[in-house]
């Protein structure tokens, strides 16, 4: 491994080392604040292990743009998901890490390996004592999400074999989407009522209900804004497909999973309920002559 490897390290050891404390420090939760001091902790010790490794560290900085952008992403999607995000190449690093190990002997190999088992820890320590309550609802929210999604968007594909009128088919998802709603969040409530958890049964219903809604709305608002059917759907199928993409991302991130697994399954669902829908719209609207009606 070249100097220039190890002064890398040296870099990200203390860019990590400067983005927990200013969480640290910006955390009001005093037990999350206290777990992100634990976490600088540690990366300032990798740091000036690597630092006196490498005989120097050049460019060992966090410029205000990063922490600016660290900052936004605690605020907007939570503590667990912005940790998660940087702590994501740990696998590579540790991997990175171990290979350097060999050439290692008597203390230097010892922090080493000390410093590889912190970084294995990271994750582990994360889910367990930062505990926030978007990861305990999360899956409530996603199935709201994904659901509506589906749900919805056949809706309106349906209506396309049934009515040239966009106002129709976007309040025909509402009505429908509102119904839906109420239906997924009792039955949210009744599952996380069956569940030994931390989870409270209102607050599940709550938001399986809130999640389905505003999906709902996003997707049904293009049919109140343009007057093209087509045009309508498209840009309808357009902001379900940014739903699912932001939903699978955060949840590949959490739950360190494929994203492009996930957003192509979700996608391919939504799309083949479209096409079906459609197909049987289209029918309806051939043999009952619906089309004529509604206009």
């Amino acid at each position: 491994m070249t100097k220039r490897e190890i002064e890398e390290f040296c870099r990200e050891e203390y860019r990590d080392y400067m983005i927990y404390s200013i969480l640290a420090t910006r955390e009001k939760n005093e037990k999350r604040a206290r777990v992100l001091q634990r976490l600088a902790e540690h990366e300032k010790k990798h740091y000036e292990f690597w630092h006196r490794l490498s005989g120097s560290c050049k460019g060992a900085s966090v410029g205000k743009l990063m922490v600016v952008f660290v900052v936004l992403l605690r605020m907007l999607f939570g503590l667990t998901f912005t940790l998660k995000l940087l702590e994501r190449g740990e696998v590579e690093t540790v991997n990175k890490y171990r290979k350097f190990a060999e050439n290692l002997t008597g203390n230097e190999r010892k922090i080493l390996e000390e410093i590889i088992k912190e970084e294995m820890e990271h994750e582990s320590l994360l889910v367990e004592e930062i505990n926030e309550a978007v990861m305990r609802y999360l899956g409530f929210i996603v199935l709201g999400l994904a659901d509506a999604i589906v749900e919805i968007t056949g809706v309106h594909a349906g209506f396309l074999g049934v009515t040239s009128n966009t106002v129709m088919a976007g309040i025909a998802g509402l009505v429908v989407g509102f119904a839906a709603a109420i239906s997924m969040a009792s039955a949210a409530y009744l599952q996380a009522k069956q569940e030994k958890t931390s989870r409270s049964p209102l607050v599940s219903a709550m938001v399986t209900g809130l999640a389905y809604i505003a999906a709902v709305i996003i997707l049904a608002l293009p049919y109140f804004i343009m007057h093209e059917m087509i045009i309508a759907f498209a840009a309808s199928v357009l902001a379900g497909i940014t739903l699912i993409a932001g939903f699978s991302f955060y949840a590949s991130v959490l739950f360190e999973r494929s994203f492009v697994r996930e957003f192509l399954e979700s996608t391919a669902l939504m799309l083949g309920t479209a096409m079906a829908t459609y197909f049987f719209g289209e029918m309806l609207g051939t043999v009952f002559g619906i089309r004529g009606i509604f206009g």
